[in-house]
């Protein structure tokens, strides 16, 4: 099953190699392009999902003052706030659903790419789904930034971790950790999410907004120190697709970026405020559905 996905990703960044003059980074960088542009309407609605999520976070928190000891009449109002402007508290859950397989898939792309082993070379030759790319085997594992200075950049080897290749190669761990680290903020200002240390934990307790929120600071934290540690022991290509995505999805979340990718694929924006719609405090009144239940069961009384 997970072969639908990866071999027409191999197959793909097979093409590109052959076609960019036997360049595996170039074709790397580009395969990611395309993936990223694709992925965008997914990523726009789960930014969207997250950007209205985050508009509602302070009627929510009047919500639980309010209804501070009734946690019934709270999940009432909550909803009814959610109903009203059109939120899903899960929303965002659901394009990212899709995306992580998509993006799986092209990592596990690269890795099957860069074969170092004798039988990840005929493990890669009866992935290609065109016929003739496998005369392209085995790939070129070697690259240079700068061809032009080999005596002072030597060669690094795409299929070996930083830790194996020459020292400059120890920089592409700290850009993974960076690039990661910069994308995770720009998405965080993108969707209206403030870093400030005085959130109120039991609101983030309280609600799926404040829970997300509170994971999204966290991650931002926590994403960039754990991908910037494990790229010291992965092969120095797949360092440089970290790299490339991370810069791809900064360009993605820059309103410059947004812009044109609106005008791809359409779509009216997200920088439009979100008119929050406060419940009617009739919420208070509203018989809970307990309440409802034992109407229902009482009978009527006889004249």
């Amino acid at each position: 099953m997970w072969d639908l996905i990866l071999n027409p990703f191999v197959t793909i960044l097979a093409w590109l190699y052959s076609a960019l003059n036997q360049d595996i980074v170039l074709a790397i960088v580009v395969l990611t392009v395309i993936i990223r542009v694709l992925t965008w309407p997914l990523f726009a609605k789960q930014q969207e999902s997250s950007r209205r999520m985050q508009q509602v976070q302070p009627q929510l928190k009047k919500l639980q003052e309010k209804y501070k000891n009734d946690k019934e009449k709270l999940s009432q109002a909550q909803m009814k706030l959610y109903r009203e402007n059109k939120v899903n508290p899960v929303g965002g859950c659901f394009p990212m659903l899709i995306q992580f397989p998509i993006l799986i898939g092209l990592y596990q792309a690269i890795f099957y790419a860069l074969a170092a082993t004798p039988f990840q070379l005929v493990d890669l030759s009866e992935r290609l789904l065109i016929p003739g790319l496998d005369s392209l085997i085995p790939l070129q594992r070697m690259w240079s930034p700068m061809p032009q200075l080999l005596e002072l950049l030597p060669q690094l080897d795409l299929t070996r971790a930083p830790t194996e290749n020459p020292p400059y190669a120890l920089l592409l761990p700290l850009l993974v950790l960076v690039t990661t680290w910069a994308q995770q903020k720009l998405t965080m200002s993108m969707t209206g999410q403030k870093s400030s240390k005085n959130d109120d934990d039991d609101e983030a307790d309280s609600n799926p907004g404040g829970q997300a929120a509170a994971m999204t600071k966290s991650m931002t934290t926590i994403m960039p120190i754990m991908f910037g540690f494990f790229s010291l022991s992965f092969s120095v290509g797949l360092s440089i697709y970290f790299v490339t995505s991370n810069l791809i999805g900064m360009v993605q979340y820059s309103p410059q970026g947004r812009r044109v990718l609106e005008r791809i694929f359409g779509g009216k924006g997200d920088e439009a405020p979100v008119e929050v719609i406060f419940p009617d405090d009739d919420v208070a009144d509203e018989p809970s559905p307990k309440k409802l239940r034992r109407r229902k069961k009482k009978k009527p009384r006889k004249k």
